[in-house]
């Protein structure tokens, strides 16, 4: 499994990435301030650092520039609230390998990070799943789309990443706040209704009797 170090001070985003990477097979590490990373990025023992540029201690570029300075070549992927073009020259100059502006998706940030471990060759041959299935419903995970035997159906990328999150864990009841963090983000609105309207794009598109309701609690994919 890949071992990712977190370089991020703000605890809500931190626990928001945590979680979504360890939803999805990752090995998460936090690290709260500059030096902190600083010393876990040099020790060897991660294969990814995603790097908020406001830690405390010393900026994030400073962090960027001190490890390519020591020839570590980890790769980097900025995660920021500065999305002004000069922060991002200066990160890519100083050797970032990728730029994510906050407020960000998880699902946006997990396909960046899945690209810079393939394109690194870290961790060995660890296969990357294309496919998901329940039943006779496969999810295609390249082309973003839904097969019902030989049926293809487009579903808008909301629909698919909250198809996605479910099929992922089949038969666990998935609580509506979970689904909100997972495929809306860290800032959404807990008293949103969001979450059972897409439920029922789903169950319209994919079969009524796909996913069952949990009374008070949110939702199950039936295994």
């Amino acid at each position: 499994m890949y071992r990712i170090l977190v370089a991020e001070d703000e605890a809500r985003i931190a626990a928001f990435v945590e979680k979504g990477l360890r939803s999805n097979g990752f090995v998460p590490t936090i690290a709260t301030d500059a030096h902190q990373a600083i010393s876990l990025a040099l020790s060897g023992e991660f294969d990814l650092l995603i790097l908020d540029l406001g830690l405390p201690g010393k900026d994030g570029l400073e962090v960027l520039a001190e490890l390519r300075g020591q020839g570590e070549r980890l790769p980097i992927i900025i995660l920021s609230a500065r999305d002004d073009l000069h922060d991002k020259v200066a990160g890519f100059e100083g050797g970032a390998d990728d730029y994510v502006t906050k407020p960000f998706r998880f699902e946006e940030l997990l396909l960046r990070i899945k690209a810079r471990l393939r394109g690194n060759g870290a961790g060995g041959a660890e296969p990357e799943v294309m496919e998901l299935q329940s039943g006779e419903i496969v999810l295609d995970l390249r082309t973003r789309r839904a097969k019902i035997g030989n049926l293809w159906i487009d579903l808008p990328s909301r629909e698919f990443i909250l198809a996605e999150t479910f099929f992922r864990h089949p038969g666990q009841v998935m609580s509506r706040e979970v689904l909100l963090d997972r495929v809306w983000g860290y800032d959404y609105d807990p008293g949103s209704n969001i979450v059972d309207v897409y439920v029922g794009y789903l169950r319209k598109k994919l079969g009524s009797d796909l996913f069952e309701t949990v009374r008070g609690v949110g939702y199950r994919l039936k295994s």
